[in-house]
């Protein structure tokens, strides 16, 4: 039963930080400023928000 816990928190957290990388991204682009992310990047702050996401659902 901890697996399904943990699989379930591990994609909750995955899909909020891509919709919250994008949002802030699309945001920004209304605001008038121009972000591209190369791979590398886009996968470094995919890794590190879908960590601080996990982080907050564990409070």
């Amino acid at each position: 039963m901890k697996y399904l816990c943990a699989l379930k928190d591990l994609l909750i957290s995955l899909v909020a930080s891509t919709v919250i990388i994008y949002g802030l991204n699309i945001v920004a682009g209304f605001a008038g400023a121009d972000y591209t992310f190369t791979n590398g990047e886009a996968f470094i702050v995919w890794i590190l928000m879908a960590i601080l996401v996990n982080n907050c659902l564990k409070r």
